[in-house]
């Protein structure tokens, strides 16, 4: 069974810092699609970066490129989102997901297995 658990949110004044983590049990994250979202009120939950297996290229979010970097650490079973510059519109609920395979790096839909969420809050 696949179970993913983030951690790392809080509360940081714009142009801070937090990194975000994303813990994996039942799957590894370098043979998996991986991803991080958030919601944007009224619509599903918005891509923010996104990598395939077994890839060294990761895709970004144009709202969040240059300020935002994903990585795995060598055992592949924790994943993170560092968040640099922050901007109050950044505050939001952040979800780790994943799956063996996607149809679609960049749709929400596309993954069976995500993370509780865990809260960032930038303020101006």
């Amino acid at each position: 069974q696949v179970h993913l658990v983030e951690s790392g949110g809080g509360w940081v004044q714009a142009g801070g810092s937090l990194r975000l983590s994303c813990v994996a049990s039942g799957l590894t994250f370098g043979n998996s699609v991986v991803g991080w979202f958030r919601p944007i009120p009224g619509k599903e939950r918005e891509f923010v970066a996104a990598s395939r297996p077994r890839s060294t290229t990761t895709f970004y979010s144009d709202s969040v490129k240059g300020r935002f970097r994903m990585s795995r650490d060598n055992a592949e079973t924790t994943m993170y989102l560092q968040m640099n510059s922050l901007k109050p519109e950044d505050t939001a609920v952040y979800y780790c997901a994943a799956d063996f395979t996607a149809w679609n790096l960049r749709q929400s839909r596309s993954y069976n297995y995500w993370g509780q969420g865990t809260q960032v809050t930038v303020s101006s």
